[in-house]
């Protein structure tokens, strides 16, 4: 049996949407600014795309610019915003616990003399609001937080947070990396006070290579990339139309049914952190309850080597990752795990399960029989 429990990494493509590529790369293949039929037909596919995502945010078409993925979004965000504002303050507030596509990208703004002040988070990898009023100055040009923490499953105040700063300084941008929350959690970039919102494709059954930036009308922001003009000039460059049509028809897909699917993966997620615990030597970081998100669990296991355990199951083919894919090939320590205040013995024998919609009972208790099977027998192993 294979159990896929590596969705936090990446998700499977939809067939619908897979399908709807198909179409576009065989058939609908026009360039979007040919002014001819066939360059009608794919901009349609991008204006489809945009008003199926708008409708999932309440918010305006015109709002959504399309990316290659989550990189590009929360670097777009953050250069973008950072240079269009820098007559405003050199102050940039995030947190310790963001994706390294977040964290390298205010180093490089710091690197070029930008002010950067990290919050902490507590024991659950929440971040703290009252840290974060303290922070917020008249000089404070960006604020930029993880909705859903991609190690751990910590949901953060991301609407609170965005009152707070607004209250404070009203000309403060606030950036959301909803990279691994959007599609399992409700997000009104409206009502939540954010003006900046990233979103990834291949987190929500849409195809690798696609994302979206929501940016608030009006935001002052610079493009990275400049060329033709393409998406208002936001960002230039040929439109990946079948991403872009893949993209859309997953975005739809990801809150049709939302609450009855949400609700199952929590389901899924409480029996399998209720039955892992009862491994000798395991523990799972994080809120356990739903206050944290629907689809990952994080898990240590005493004695035991992420990697060795990330092998031994995949062994089974069981899929999982040790820490954030994007840096599991890499020695370095995990930041969220260290900011959480973890043991250092557990900081190296940390391991991510994380679901979709497309998981079955039947691979969580898979998994779960692999461990209470394996850990023991590795445990043994270390030990002696």
């Amino acid at each position: 049996m294979e159990a896929y429990l590596d969705n936090c990494a990446t998700t499977r493509c939809h067939r619908e949407a897979a399908e709807l590529m198909m179409e576009v790369l065989t058939k609908d293949y026009g360039n979007p600014s040919s002014m001819h039929t066939k360059g009608v037909t794919a901009e349609n596919y991008i204006k489809d795309a945009a008003k199926k995502i708008a409708k999932t945010l309440k918010c305006q078409e015109k709002e959504i610019v399309f990316t290659s993925g989550g990189t590009e979004s929360n670097n777009f965000a953050i250069a973008g915003a950072a240079s269009a504002n820098k007559r405003g303050g050199c102050h940039i507030i995030t947190t310790q616990i963001e994706h390294p596509s977040v964290s390298a990208a205010v180093k490089a703004l710091e690197a070029q003399g930008f002010e950067i002040q990290y919050l902490p988070v507590d024991e659950n990898g929440v971040v703290s609001l009252e840290a974060l009023k303290n922070a917020v100055r008249q000089d404070t040009i960006l604020v930029s937080m993880m909705h859903v923490n991609n190690e751990i499953g910590a949901v953060e105040p991301v609407a609170e947070a965005g009152k707070l700063i607004k209250e404070i300084n009203p000309h403060t941008l606030f950036h959301v990396d909803a990279i691994q929350s959007y599609g399992k959690m409700r997000i009104f970039p409206g009502k939540m006070n954010i003006d900046l919102l990233s979103v990834s494709g291949h987190k929500i059954h849409g195809p690798k290579g696609s994302g979206f930036l929501y940016i608030k009308d009006k935001t002052k922001i610079h493009p990275l990339i400049n060329g033709g003009g393409q998406q208002k000039g936001m960002r230039s460059g040929t439109e990946n139309v079948p991403a872009i049509a893949g993209l859309g028809a997953a975005a739809a897909m990801a809150y049709t049914d939302f609450d009855e699917k949400t609700s199952r993966m929590y389901e899924l997620r409480e029996h399998f952190i209720r039955e892992v615990q009862e491994v000798c030597g395991v523990s799972v970081n994080g809120k356990t309850n739903r206050e944290n998100a629907p689809h990952i669990v994080s898990v240590s296991v005493e004695d035991v080597r992420a990697e060795v355990l990330l092998h031994t199951l995949e062994d089974r083919q069981i899929y999982v990752s040790a820490g954030s894919a994007c840096s599991s090939n890499k020695p370095a320590v995990s930041a969220t795990l260290k900011a959480v205040g973890l043991k250092e013995a557990l900081l190296d024998s940390t391991v991510r399960f994380s679901f979709s919609v497309d998981t079955t009972k039947e691979e969580t208790d898979y998994a779960l029989s692999v461990m209470r099977e394996v850990v023991p027998m590795l445990q043994k192993f270390t030990r002696h």
